[in-house]
């Protein structure tokens, strides 16, 4: 299992266009993900789940992965993350 902590850089959050984005990347990976804000977890591969989380800009964000691409999983989606979804 990896996790890493990140920013929430655009200002809008993880509304629709960003998080259909993030769940585009998240299903390029094997490994099981997903998304913790506070002490709520959903499965980053689920458009539902991510956008019920109501993430906005400046939250910090758990991204965690567990399975053969965990590393490059987490590290790519903070990367999309930090990017602020060319927004």
């Amino acid at each position: 299992m990896y996790v890493d902590e990140v920013t929430v850089q655009n200002q809008v959050g993880l509304h629709a266009r960003p998080a259909t984005f993030f769940i585009q990347k998240a299903n390029e990976f094997k490994s099981t993900i997903w998304v913790e804000k506070e002490e709520r977890r959903v499965n980053a591969k689920s458009l539902l789940g991510v956008l019920s989380l109501g993430i906005v800009g400046g939250m910090n964000i758990k991204i965690i992965a567990d399975g053969p691409d965990e590393n490059n999983a987490v590290d790519g989606l903070v990367k999309l993350v930090k990017s602020g979804f060319a927004e």
